[in-house]
């Protein structure tokens, strides 16, 4: 116990004493995190501050390991574990250092995740059996690999997502840590609680400095540090106790930025955006627009946090379908919290689905018909088989007209007209489009004029046009044998 007090005092102070001068350095470097459009900082802040996290934690944790004692003992026995994941967790946080400082895209840091992420598989360190009850346990076999591949990413990804607020993810990450403490304690596992301990010290120690108003973040280096590994080291606790507590309290202890995570990447896929896009309707954004202060906004999440974390605790005391009980009500009182808050809506969610669907739908019979259409343009070879083409396409893709005014080569004049006699909206309801059309002849383009009727949505009849129009540029006029109808 004396070594645990010591490990968590010792990095408190380290950290406490570092972070300064981390906020020194990032300040003569001009590493520093501007205000944007998406940001609730006014100026300009510090923005490496996970290199007082990384430091104090490794600082304490490698000469604690090598001491004489049971922890020392129980070091050794899994010794190449525990090195894989300091490695690993230490090649995140130069990964996300790069980004603070250089950018970089996010299919490069996810590339480095995921490969981080096999690593730590490779060491055994991962979820290969999930005990539910005294009869009746899941093992996982090969799945084991991608659902463990699953979990430290989604989790290193929500927790970089969740650091939108000061002190909010060095927050929610020290309870955690405390967390799986108490779990590594409970299993017999002091080399786990060694390490838990001390990243609670050293992001105690850097919440002096990053609660509002922070005078530092932790970047990218220190959340994805954080995410990455507090993921490894729940899947550390699970695979030893074997037991569904030992993965679901590190699930409602990270449940804000799971949850979050999960529901903003749903709100994107529902609004036909990239699930990585940002936006300001995470959790913390709603609180804002609530009206809450920013620290009052990021006590809230603690409190809740917490809240979930200690409902959690109740499971270590149950047993058989008794924890499994007590699990699905808590995830059922999370969502309703998002719920109250805002961050997802079930009328608003279902309305997105059917109108996801609908889109979808209409998408492919768009497509359909084009391909069809599509097969009339690349076999015509004469003027009138061309035009027959441009009517199938208008047919098929439900235009309401398409017409053509041609000048023959006696200087008079010819209308081509197609009609959807079917189709007869107000003028309100139609799109008018004049697309050019180049023509066998030298001279300006050949003008043609198409309606397309609105149905309520101008996406879909834009995105109607675009497939045509692609299907005139690719066999116009001038693609056609010159002794294809000379006439015109």
């Amino acid at each position: 116990m004396h070594t645990y007090l010591f490990t968590f005092s010792l990095s408190l102070l380290l950290s406490m004493g570092l972070t300064p001068v981390v906020i020194s350095f990032a300040r003569r470097s001009g590493t520093v995190d501007n205000p944007n459009v998406r940001k609730v900082h006014s100026s300009p802040i510090s923005r490496i501050g996970g290199v007082a996290v990384f430091v104090s934690m490794m600082a304490l944790t490698i000469p604690v390991l090598f001491l004489p004692n049971i922890i020392g003992a129980s070091f050794r026995d899994i010794s190449a574990k525990v090195i894989a994941t300091l490695a690993a967790s230490s090649f995140i946080f130069l990964v996300g250092l790069v980004d603070d400082l250089k950018g970089l895209r996010v299919r490069h840091k996810l590339a480095a995740q995921l490969a981080a992420a096999i690593v730590i598989c490779s060491f055994g360190i991962r979820i290969n059996t999930l005990t539910l009850t005294e009869i009746f346990s899941i093992d996982f076999g090969w799945f084991s690999w991608p659902l463990t591949i699953l979990w430290i990413v989604g989790v290193t990804n929500a927790v970089n997502i969740i650091d939108g607020l000061d002190g909010l993810a060095a927050g929610i990450s020290a309870i955690t840590c405390g967390v799986i403490a108490v779990l590594a304690i409970y299993f017999g596992q002091p080399v786990m609680a060694v390490l838990m301990l001390a990243l609670l010290g050293s992001l105690t120690g850097f919440l002096f400095f990053n609660f509002s108003p922070a005078k530092i973040f932790m970047g990218d280096c220190g959340s994805m540090f954080l995410g990455f590994l507090l993921a490894s080291s729940s899947v550390m606790c699970a695979a030893k106790s074997q037991m569904l507590v030992g993965l679901a309290l590190p699930v409602l202890a990270l449940g804000v930025p799971i949850f979050d995570t999960l529901f903003s990447m749903l709100r994107r896929f529902l609004e036909r955006r990239s699930i990585f896009s940002p936006d300001r309707s995470h959790f913390h954004h709603r609180l804002l627009a609530l009206g809450l202060k920013q620290s009052h906004a990021v006590i809230i999440i603690y409190i809740v946090t917490f809240i979930f974390a200690a409902l959690g605790m109740f499971m270590m005391a149950t047993r058989n379908i008794n924890t499994i009980i007590v699990f699905a009500c808590i995830l059922l009182l999370m969502v309703i919290v998002f719920r109250v808050v805002g961050s997802v809506r079930l009328r608003e969610t279902i309305e997105g689905l059917r109108k996801k669907y609908a889109v979808t739908s209409q998408t492919n019979k768009e497509i359909r018909s084009f391909e069809a259409a599509q097969l009339h343009f690349r076999h015509a070879e004469t003027f009138e088989q061309w035009w027959h083409a441009v009517s199938f396409a208008a047919e098929k893709l439900e235009f309401s007209s398409v017409n053509m005014l041609l000048t023959n080569r006696d200087r008079t004049f010819k209308l081509l007209k197609w009609r959807n006699d079917g189709n007869t909206p107000t003028s309100r309801e139609m799109l008018k489009v004049d697309v050019p059309v180049r023509d066998r002849r030298s001279g300006p383009s050949l003008n043609l004029k198409i309606e397309v009727c609105r149905d309520g949505s101008l996406e879909a009849a834009g995105r109607k046009v675009a497939l045509f129009t692609r299907l005139v540029d690719e066999k116009s006029p001038a693609a056609l044998p010159a002794k294809a109808n000379p006439d015109v």
